[in-house]
């Protein structure tokens, strides 16, 4: 059988690939030469498979989707109160480049510019040089890609020249006291935390790390503590996308962070990783694409995070061999609730059986299934049918009728 997954992103990316409006970033020299119509989306399951589609290998800057993993650092390295009284959690309601503090100096929360200067301050140990502390945000984020990242250079140089209102923002935030450190060199190791190299694979990767408590699902490296990510992904779901924050935790809803080349990030706890890339941007500097496609993929795959499913790794309740049960039939037999991560799991055990045999799909221990649950679990039976293998479903409830 063919996983239909990937057939399922490849017809979501060329139906979302009808968005055209916005325009690429011409802030940035180094990136208004981006090709406009580049378009990849990738998806990173709880134990590391990685889908992707389109330009799903293309690179690009990691730029604003930084932010969170900057915050997860400083997190893990200088503690949450110590954080806490440096940058705020509260969502500024501005632009992202907006002076957005509170009365006692502290920016409003760590996804904005000026907070998000703050926060790269307070990774690793105060007295750190400039050269210890980029090592540590490489190695970091690297980890929770799964790979070393790369510094694009040019950009780096690019952004570095156009900084001055990046350099105003945090030196108004040390004279509130609440900066660690010089500001140039907190804006020069932000601005290079912001010119690191990744694909939306990396991106689904290290938003599955997020959603998986730290635990990186390709590697097994445990990045940061779980504590981390659930502070992390709080903050992701108020101040993520910035004055659209709102309106996107409610027709989306999913943790996500955006960036100005055209990447966006989304991580949903205990599920999915995903990650998105197209150039053009709309009026808040998302990708209009990739805001599409989270919009679809929410819809159809039911993965808003209040839909509260079950976890999905329990989804196998077993498999009887042929001839162990007196006949000559492979059963696969599935329990609990059939919502999108479940039966992802359920359909790579289908397709690594052997070809050819008849098999017995059991859904006498399933409790119920969302509708992608049931259309992914027909679309597998139908499939599995039209590559010639004998297939009966024992569903006594009546799950895949709906």
């Amino acid at each position: 059988m063919r996983n239909p997954v990937p057939d399922l992103l490849d017809e979501l990316r060329r139906e979302c690939a009808g968005a055209d409006g916005g325009e690429v970033l011409d802030t940035i020299p180094e990136l208004a030469d981006e090709d406009p119509d580049r378009f990849g989306i990738a998806l990173c399951t709880i134990d590391g498979t990685v889908y992707g589609t389109g330009d799903a290998d293309h690179r690009f800057t990691i730029q604003s989707i930084s932010k969170p993993f900057a915050y997860a650092l400083a997190l893990a390295d200088r503690g949450r109160d110590t954080v806490l009284e440096h940058v705020g959690v509260e969502p500024s309601g501005d632009a992202f480049n907006e002076i957005s503090l509170e009365q006692n100096g502290r920016p409003r929360n760590p996804m904005i510019n000026i907070g998000a200067i703050t926060t790269h301050a307070l990774i690793g140990d105060p007295r750190w040089t400039l050269e210890e502390r980029d090592a540590r945000v490489l190695a970091g984020l690297s980890a929770f890609a799964g790979r070393t990242l790369e510094l694009d250079e040019a950009v780096f140089e690019s952004e570095r020249s156009e900084a001055s209102r990046n350099l105003a923002l945090a030196y108004l935030v040390h004279s509130q006291g609440k900066l660690d450190g010089e500001p140039h060199d907190a804006v020069d190791g932000y601005t290079r935390q912001c010119s690191l190299l990744v694909d939306v694979r990396d991106l689904a990767v290290m938003a599955m790390t997020l959603a998986a408590g730290g635990r990186n699902s390709v590697t097994g490296e445990q990045v940061v503590p779980t504590w981390v990510c659930t502070q992390v992904l709080s903050v992701m779901a108020t101040c993520g996308m910035y004055d659209a924050a709102g309106d996107w935790m409610s027709t989306v809803g999913i943790p996500a962070k955006s960036g100005v080349s055209g990447g966006v990030l989304g991580s949903l706890p205990g599920q999915v990783g995903i990650g998105a890339f197209s150039p053009r941007l709309d009026e808040i500097g998302s990708s209009v694409r990739g805001v599409a496609a989270f919009e679809r993929l929410s819809a159809e795959l039911g993965l808003h995070l209040m839909h509260a499913p079950e976890v999905a790794s329990h989804v196998l309740y077993g498999v009887v061999e042929p001839d162990a049960d007196g006949d000559e039939l492979r059963e696969v037999q599935l329990q609990g609730t059939m919502h999108f991560a479940a039966v992802e799991v359920a359909l790579r055990q289908l397709e690594a059986l052997p070809d050819g045999e008849p098999l017995v799909l059991d859904l006498s221990r399933v409790a119920s299934a969302t509708a992608v649950g049931r259309s992914l679990l027909n679309e597998a039976v139908e499939r599995m049918r039209a590559d010639g293998r004998e297939v009966r479903v024992t569903d006594p409830d009546g799950v895949l009728e709906g």
